[in-house]
């Protein structure tokens, strides 16, 4: 079967393939660096002594005695270390990690419903993406932001041009056979 001349060779067999595992990685990627981070939010929230530890060599490296808006700023860092705030963050990072592999491994083995699921979780994150490149532009924003992109465009194109086809059953035809004879 022939590809319409009109079609993107982006969308062409082995090529749509090579892209839709390499969107799988770049998931399945950003779900273990956010595992990692989840992790260690966690282990380092539970372990005072640690806490402690770095705030003295902070304070120690940076001359807190000298800075009243040093030590306000981590005043503030302690107060939302006890509050939980970080504890609370590595349990989101651990949940949308989940969602990372989910949509990776499933985009990697071609599921239609991981196409559908990661087309709306990364469309769902392009306006905060907008958003903190507004507030704090960078090269690693910009990057983040355009393969974003490029992943809701291609993964649109992909289930628009796959579209599922409704299951009918083959049609009963009359045949003639010697016994009918």
């Amino acid at each position: 079967m022939s590809n319409p001349p009109h079609e993107l060779a982006i969308l062409q067999g082995a090529r749509r393939v090579r892209y839709l595992k390499l969107i799988g990685l770049f998931k399945i990627g950003k779900g273990v660096l956010l595992v990692l981070l989840g992790v260690s939010l966690l282990f380092v929230n539970a372990r005072t002594r640690w806490i402690d530890a770095l705030s003295d060599w902070t304070a120690d490296e940076i001359l807190l005695e000298h800075s009243r808006a040093v030590a306000y700023l981590l005043n503030k860092l302690q107060a939302i270390l006890a509050d939980g705030i970080l504890r609370a963050t590595g349990l989101l990072a651990l949940f949308y990690s989940a969602i990372l592999f989910t949509e990776g491994i499933g985009v990697y083995m071609q599921q239609r419903w991981a196409e559908l699921l990661m087309v709306f979780a990364t469309a769902a994150l392009i306006p905060i993406e907008v958003r903190h490149l507004w507030h704090q532009p960078g090269l690693v924003g910009v990057l983040t932001l355009l393969a974003n992109c490029f992943i809701v465009w291609f993964l649109y194109l992909v289930l628009k041009r796959d579209k599922p086809r409704a299951h009918t059953p083959p049609r009963r035809e009359l045949v003639e056979t010697a016994l009918n004879k």
